[in-house]
């Protein structure tokens, strides 16, 4: 079987330094949905995915819970494993970096490198973020000292290291990216990209002698003391997946036909990871497709910062598929999206619930009516082929819109033919053809609708398999390679059947009920129309509470005040300039000057609402606004107990 045959479907293999949340679920999310439309349209698929389980981080974290740091791995791990089957996910291996198969190929791969003359020994001396795994130089870090990436304090280290020879791949790196405009998705990425490449590459450390949680150097070498970097060892999961230096049958589904992946990690894999290739000697992945983050507060989800999203309480509260459709259909994928539970009610009650629950609702009323269930497509393209041609014109976009990344688009052009079908009811109303005597049309359009809806489900059945399949049950068929061959490659329509009756797909959702998620809260399932009844009386609302939701909408972070001013002619106020982590300061003017001099509030530390629409007072732009407290005895500044970093968030 060619190349062309085979689909080889990867996530990042996830860091277990904390357990799954609801980012970990976008991207996994994602890459069933490909996996299971790539089995769907006859191609042999591979979907990966796994944990990454040596480093630095984790084998201090195991030490702090006083557990080996296989122990801890095997804990967390589990977690991730657990949750997928829960879900469902399709995937056809879960790699652990500690698997002994995955040790050989990774030294296989390094024994190869060195040999080649990519691979030297030398000193490294350089700033370490434990946090990340990674080094930067002194340009990127913020303040001198913390990680431009988490805000955490790096550490100088020294050590001797092997080196693989990046600098030597520069221009061979933008020679690929130039020649595959679609190499990394979105095209944004890409050039983000290049621009970091065209900047220069540096020689890249890839061992370690100051930990020992990791990938020992091959015996051959006769170094001990060393282990590999962990972005080396994490990286070629992909390829020892497949059997890499140990069994090698499954290698012909390389290269991968696309790496899902977070943008935080894109330069790992877009520059690092075909570097390794190339000097493996080893083709380039097809695609590698970096999205954005799930926010909460429009700031990334992290432990740390208690807002993390667990995916489990939203998909047992709202229903898995539902959730599934909502995650891919709600923002354009490389985009960041903040979680809202009304925009998830707001999915469900219209896109699911009206657009498709009530078309199939009135197929199934309107055939029950007029021909006993009996659905039949004998003369649909007779009499309907302009919204025949609709529907069919819209299945055709679809393919590319999946594999380029476009989900959103994906779901909204699928969307299309049931606006065509419920339009459709509505121009000739089969009721007034049923009184006229036009039995003939009034059927074939039953005909036509149940046609629209059995090749949506198709499509739609990567995103929802189990719903599509209640919706196939329902119009007597089964969703199968040789059915999406029929349907959707050869345009045919489907045989004659009776229709099978089944409970409302998508029930309303109460938007009073919802629930409200927290860190560690257990949820609830919301309240549906049909037990509306059941309901306990409701108390009276509290006038000025606000939801969860309206208080993450607002921004508070830390900043470092730069420079302090009096605003002339103004009894109370003082011109400030902020840090908050950002290019430059943030210019605030606060009406603070009764009660502090400039020379009080030079670089100390003061909280910031940052999302606050910019104002003007005495003709100067103020960007935020200073958290103070105020009573009979006067003014003072809401201060951090301890000094943070500039930016860091409150809440």
């Amino acid at each position: 079987m060619s190349e062309h045959c085979k689909a080889y479907i990867t996530t990042p293999i996830y860091y277990v330094n904390d357990i799954p949340h609801i980012g970990h679920a976008y991207t996994t999310i994602i890459a069933d949905t490909l996996a299971i439309y790539s089995r769907m349209a006859g191609l042999e698929t591979f979907f990966l995915t796994g944990t990454d389980e040596h480093g630095q981080k984790i084998e201090e974290a195991a030490k702090k819970r006083g557990k080996s740091p296989k122990e801890y791995a095997d804990e967390i791990s589990g977690r991730f494993k657990s949750l997928w089957d829960e879900f469902g996910i399709s995937y056809d291996k879960f790699i652990r970096t500690t698997d002994e198969d995955h040790k050989l190929g990774v030294q296989a791969a390094f024994k190869k490198m060195y040999e080649k003359g990519d691979i030297y020994k030398d000193v490294y001396r350089g700033h370490y973020c434990i946090s990340c795994e990674a080094f930067f130089t002194e340009t990127q870090l913020v303040d001198g000292e913390f990680c431009p990436e988490c805000g955490k304090p790096t550490q100088i280290v020294e050590e001797e290291s092997y080196f693989f020879r990046l600098s030597k791949y520069q221009e061979p790196l933008l020679e690929w990216y130039r020649a595959n405009e679609k190499c990394i998705l979105p095209k944004t990425r890409r050039n983000e990209v290049m621009r970091f490449v065209e900047g220069g590459l540096d020689d890249l450390s890839i061992t370690r002698t100051s930990f020992d949680w990791g990938v020992k150097l091959p015996e051959e070498m006769n170094d001990p003391k060393h282990v590999m970097y962990v972005w080396l060892d994490a990286l070629m999961n992909y390829l020892t997946a497949l059997g890499y230096g140990t069994d090698e049958k499954l290698l012909d589904f390389w290269p991968a036909r696309v790496h899902l992946i977070g943008k935080d990690i894109l330069r790992f894999h877009a520059v690092y990871w075909p570097a390794f290739l190339m000097s493996l000697d080893l083709p380039l992945p097809k695609h590698i497709a970096a999205h954005g983050w799930w926010t909460r507060n429009g700031e990334k989800m992290s432990k740390s910062k208690g807002n993390v999203i667990n995916p489990k309480e939203v998909a047992d509260a709202y229903g898995l598929e539902n959730f599934r459709y909502f995650m891919l259909r709600e923002v354009p994928f490389g985009g960041d999206g903040d979680f809202s539970q009304k925009a998830l009610i707001d999915r469900i009650n219209s896109d699911l619930g009206n657009d498709l629950g009530n078309l199939l609702n009135r197929l199934i009323g309107m055939s029950g009516k007029y021909s006993s269930g009996a659905v039949s497509s004998a003369k649909v393209a007779e009499l309907y082929p302009e919204e025949l041609g609709e529907l069919h014109a819209s299945l055709d976009r679809l393919e590319p819109l999946l594999f380029e990344m476009q989900l959103h688009r994906y779901l909204e052009e699928l969307w299309k033919p049931l606006s065509v079908a419920n339009k459709a009811i509505d121009r000739y109303q089969p009721w007034v053809l049923m009184k006229e005597g036009k039995e003939e049309q009034a059927l074939a359009l039953l005909g036509l609708i149940a046609n629209i809806l059995a090749k949506v489900a198709v499509m739609l059945h990567p995103v929802m398999p189990e719903t599509t399949s209640k919706i196939a049950r329902a119009l007597g068929f089964t969703i199968t390679p040789a059915v999406y061959e029929e349907l959707i490659v050869r345009r045919d329509l489907l045989a004659d059947f009776t229709i099978e009756k089944i409970p409302p797909l998508f029930p309303r959702i109460e938007e009073v009920r919802m629930p409200e998620f927290t860190p560690g809260a257990e949820a609830k399932a919301p309240e549906t129309e049909q037990k509306k009844e059941k309901k306990p009386a409701k108390s009276e609302p509290v006038e000025g509470l606000i939801t969860i939701d309206q208080f993450f909408q607002t921004q508070l972070r830390v900043g470092t005040v730069v420079e302090a001013e009096e605003v002339p002619k103004s009894k109370k106020l003082l011109r400030l300039q902020v840090d908050l982590g950002e290019e430059k300061p943030r210019q605030i003017v606060a009406g603070i000057k009764e009660w502090y001099s400039p020379a009080d509030l030079l670089g100390t530390q003061v909280c910031v609402v940052a999302n606050l629409k910019p104002a003007k007072l005495m003709g100067m732009l103020s960007e935020g606004m200073i958290l103070a407290a105020k009573d009979d005895e006067g003014l003072a500044l809401i201060r951090p107990e301890k000094p943070k970093a500039p930016g860091t968030s409150i809440g």
